[in-house]
């Protein structure tokens, strides 16, 4: 199997396990002398099962990650990177959106507003960051579907 078809079914499993959370607080109580849609038992069971199956799968994935390489880096460090400039991304244009509002006067009377930062320069920061972390993320996305999993 391939790292990339194991994270598909990763998220399957999660979202499998949500489900499950759903069905059993469904079923969890019933009028006297009524029986829940689905026997609860068996709803436990299955969520055991599922996360069993999604733990093994989980440690499967980080060992993957941790010890194959792409680019002269591990994914673990690939992936840090990636959520890093994620991050830094976000802030930064959350800077840009502040500092680039304008703020309509009134009158002459009433106080300027000025931005702190170089707007123009943070923003080819931004967008040369933007640059780094898609290839870094196509980067990821190959070596998926290239890796298989230990």
């Amino acid at each position: 199997m391939k790292l990339a078809e194991a994270l598909i079914l990763r998220t399957d499993l999660q979202t499998r396990l949500e489900n499950l959370r759903y069905r059993l607080s469904l079923n969890a109580l019933v009028q006297e002398g009524e029986k829940p849609a689905e026997d609860p038992a068996q709803l436990l069971e299955e969520l055991n099962r599922s996360c069993d199956e999604l733990e093994e799968l989980i440690s499967r994935i980080n060992l993957t990650n941790a010890t194959s390489e792409k680019d002269g880096k591990t994914l673990t460090e690939l992936l840090s990177k990636r959520e890093v400039l994620k991050q830094k991304v976000s802030i930064m244009q959350s800077l840009l959106d502040s500092a680039s509002k304008t703020v309509i006067r009134g009158s002459r009377t009433e106080v300027k507003i000025f931005s702190t930062v170089q707007v123009s320069e943070l923003r080819k920061e931004c967008d040369r960051l933007s640059q780094e972390l898609r290839i870094i993320d196509t980067s990821i996305q190959s070596a998926n579907w290239l890796i298989d999993l230990k």
